[in-house]
C-alpha cells in the first residue's frame, strides 16, 4: 500500500467512524443524561469511557479477537444479556436519580469511566460495528500486527471524543432548561426510557 492509499484509507475509516460515534445510540443518551445530571466537568470521565471502551474494542477486533467473538454464538448470547441487563440497570439508575430545587441537587452521575467503558463490550451491536470496520478499514501487509491495531483504535478515539463532546455539551446544556424538580424528573425518565428501548435492539 502506497502512503497516499493509506492516507486516504485512514481518512475515510476516521469519517466512518465520526458517523458510528455520533449516531444516536446508548452511549449518546449515557451521555446527554450525565451531562444534564452532573454538569460538564464532572460527566467528562463518562465521555472517557465511552472513547477508551470502544477503542480498547477495535484494537482486539483489529487484532482478530472480534471474528473470535462473532464466531461464538454462545459468547454473542452472553454479551446480549449482559448488555441488556446493564442497560436496564442505567435505565432505572438515570430514571430514579433524585432531584432538588433549583437544579442544584448534588446528583450522581448515572456511570463513570468504568461503566461507560463496561457499555461498549457489552453492546453486540458494537462488536459488529467494529469487526465491520476491521474487514472494511484495516490495511493490509505485513506490518506489525500490535501497531497497526493500536494505530487502528486510536483513529477511533480521536473520532469518538469530539463527537460524545457534542451530546454531553448538550446534556450540559439543557441544565438550565431544568431548574425546577418537576422538569428534571420529567427529563430522567425521558431519557431512562430512551436508554431502556434501546434494550430492544440488542436482544434482537
Amino acid at each position: 500500500m502506497t502512503p497516499e492509499q493509506f492516507v486516504g484509507q485512514t481518512a475515510a475509516f476516521f469519517v466512518f467512524s465520526l458517523v458510528a460515534a455520533i449516531t444516536p445510540g446508548p452511549s449518546n443518551v449515557l451521555l446527554v443524561a450525565t451531562g444534564a445530571q452532573a454538569g460538564f466537568l464532572r460527566g467528562l470521565p463518562c465521555l472517557f469511557g465511552v472513547s477508551a471502551g470502544m477503542g480498547s474494542m477495535m484494537f482486539l477486533a483489529a487484532y482478530g479477537f472480534g471474528s473470535i467473538v462473532l464466531a461464538q454464538p454462545q459468547i454473542l448470547l452472553g454479551i446480549r444479556l449482559l448488555g441488556a441487563g446493564f442497560l436496564l440497570w442505567l435505565a432505572w439508575k438515570i430514571a430514579s436519580a433524585p432531584v432538588g430545587d433549583g437544579g442544584n441537587a448534588a446528583t450522581p452521575r448515572p456511570a463513570g469511566f468504568l461503566g461507560a467503558a463496561a457499555l461498549q463490550w457489552v453492546n453486540p451491536k458494537a462488536w459488529l460495528v467494529s469487526a465491520g470496520a476491521v474487514a472494511t478499514y484495516l490495511p493490509g501487509g505485513d506490518s506489525d500486527a500490535v501497531l497497526q491495531a493500536a494505530g487502528f483504535a486510536l483513529v477511533f478515539v480521536a473520532a469518538a471524543l469530539p463527537s460524545g463532546l457534542v451530546w454531553l455539551v448538550f446534556g450540559a446544556a439543557a441544565q438550565r432548561l431544568l431548574r425546577s424538580p418537576g422538569r428534571q424528573r420529567a427529563f430522567n425518565i425521558v431519557t431512562g426510557l430512551m436508554l431502556a428501548a434501546s434494550v430492544v435492539m440488542i436482544l434482537r
